[in-house]
């Protein structure tokens, strides 16, 4: 089973989506599971983790966890090559290390040896991040996915269901 998140917050409450798919080049996640929370923490530049991080870590609380195969969040899995965690990054280390996590971007950020992976006939890419997981995997991954656009068809569902 693969997993992927987004979020979506507002002033009285965030909400979160995943995605739960068998294969990375299912046509469809076989379902769309919804969260409700009350409102995230606060966002701060370059900690956006903390706001996301503790929503994934209690959905997770609905899954068996050896039976995942990866998670895919919508952002980064590290922030630069120093290191730096983004959510993604974090989110593995709260796990342990034991499940992959691919950190999937819309948005180039400064310093990050993310890979640029262009889809459909877009001439903006995606960057890929990844730990627990050779980043050039995680690439093929993405490119395996179905979808004729620039975001594969699962991740779009995924970002339509958390912004409602």
């Amino acid at each position: 089973m693969i997993l992927a998140f987004d979020a979506h917050y507002q002033d009285t409450g965030s909400r979160l989506v995943a995605a739960i798919f068998q294969d990375w080049t299912d046509a469809e996640a076989s379902t769309l599971k919804t969260w409700t929370f009350g409102p995230a923490a606060d966002y701060a530049p370059g900690q956006f983790y903390l706001r996301e991080l503790p929503l994934i870590t209690a959905a997770l609380a609905d899954f068996d966890l050896a039976e995942l195969k990866a998670i895919v969040v919508d952002g980064y899995v590290y922030l630069n090559d120093q290191g730096r965690l983004g959510l993604g990054g974090h989110l593995y280390n709260e796990l342990d290390g034991k499940i992959p996590v691919i950190g999937i971007a819309k948005s180039y950020f400064r310093d990050t040896n993310a890979e640029a992976v262009l889809r459909g006939e877009s001439k903006k890419p995606l960057y890929v991040t990844s730990l627990g997981m050779p980043q050039a995997e995680a690439a093929a991954h993405l490119r395996s996915m179905a979808g004729p656009y620039r975001m594969p068809d699962i991740l779009a569902a995924v970002d339509r269901g958390a912004k409602g």
